[in-house]
């Protein structure tokens, strides 16, 4: 579970991050999950490390992980920036390199259109200097999420 980390887990995430304590649901069954805010510029980059429950038969991530990961780091600069809650309409993805065990993953996103509640993301998820996915998200906003201030900072930079 997402906030039950070993110790290994905690010992290796990067400078600047912080847990993502999800409560519930897939992202509590698939995490833990991190991100990092430029307050600044408003842009996020969400991220995790590759362990055994992410990976395949071959030991390396499974593409369904990278792209359910892709989904909610791309979705989130809705969230983020216009503070409004989503759900998926579509994700295009192109895979161009893989993770392996252990390595440390992060994406971010960056809105290109928006029209009636329906917002166009283009998407990066990335190993180091390796891009891994790039690819382009439709999302319908669904309600809003309107957070009082110092909100975000309370829930863990969630």
């Amino acid at each position: 579970m997402s906030d039950d980390l070993t110790e290994v887990q905690a010992a290796v995430v990067p400078d600047g991050f912080v847990i993502n304590l999800w409560q519930r649901g897939f992202g509590r069954t698939v995490g833990p999950f991190y991100s990092k805010r430029d307050e600044a510029a408003n842009e996020e980059v969400m991220a995790f490390r590759v362990e055994e429950h992410h990976a395949n038969g071959m030991g390396n991530c499974h593409g369904g992980m990278l792209m359910s990961f892709a989904d909610m780091a791309w979705g989130r600069v809705i969230s983020n920036q216009r503070e409004i809650g989503w759900v998926t309409v579509r994700l295009t993805t192109d895979f161009l390199s893989g993770a392996r065990m252990g390595e440390w993953i992060e994406g971010s996103s960056q809105i290109i259109a928006e029209q009636d509640d329906v917002f166009t993301v283009r998407g990066r998820i990335w190993c180091g200097e390796r891009t891994l996915i790039t690819g382009t998200g439709v999302f319908k906003g669904i309600r809003s999420i309107q957070r009082k201030p110092g909100e975000r900072e309370a829930r863990g930079g969630a």
